[in-house]
């Protein structure tokens, strides 16, 4: 998908967004300088916040916007046009990003009536589920990948613990010990999880080889 936007004001320059994939090109020109910025979709809040004469999109994890559009620039239909088809994109990347499937919600309530008198999965232990974690060498190089990721978008305060287990692994991507203290300090992240595995793609791999999930 390329879908492209250019605002100009009077003496103030112009901006140009360009959609193309799964990142959004931003150029801004002014009178003395040019800025230009490429931001993977899959960072972005979907939904935008309007300050004033300006839209801006958010990385949420950082609490900080990225960039912002003209309000209405250069029409308001061009305008909404756009800012609809890059908010379908940056859903569409986040969901393929954390895993996530899309359902309608007519299947959202069927499921719910049928899990509704589920009871919870036993476990032999306190934090121990039955499954069968199954052990291999990780891939140093990609799980550095992950870490620089994790760093880059997200706390450290929140996810330290993790960050520290990880470049422990990648220390010794053949210890076995290692590798389990990673599994359970990802267990304890909590609803945090899913944020994590939005940018670390390779962990996702990992753990989906280890479980079977």
């Amino acid at each position: 998908m390329t879908m492209k936007l250019v605002q100009k004001r009077f003496l103030k320059g112009s901006r140009e967004f360009e959609i193309v994939d799964d990142a959004i090109f931003v150029r801004i020109k002014t009178l003395f300088k040019e800025e230009k910025l490429t931001v993977d979709l899959s960072i972005l809040d979907p939904e935008p916040v309007i300050n004033d004469s300006e839209m801006a999109f958010y990385n949420p994890h950082k609490g900080q916007p990225v960039f912002s559009l003209l309000l209405n620039k250069p029409n308001t239909e061009e305008f909404n046009c756009f800012v609809d088809a890059l908010k379908r994109q940056i859903k569409g990347e986040y969901n393929n990003m954390a895993g996530v499937e899309v359902v309608s919600p007519e299947k959202a309530k069927a499921a719910l009536a049928w899990n509704v008198h589920e009871e919870p999965p036993e476990f032999d232990e306190p934090g121990e589920s039955r499954e069968d974690i199954s052990f291999k060498p990780v891939n140093a190089e990609r799980l550095a990948s992950d870490i620089t990721m994790l760093k880059a978008y997200l706390s450290d305060d929140d996810i330290r613990p993790l960050l520290d287990a990880l470049e422990a692994l990648q220390a010794e991507p053949e210890s076995e010990t290692a590798f389990e203290k990673m599994m359970d300090t990802f267990d304890k992240l909590g609803i945090i999880q899913g944020a994590v595995l939005t940018y670390a793609p390779y962990l996702k791999v990992v753990l989906s080889e280890a479980r079977s999930i």
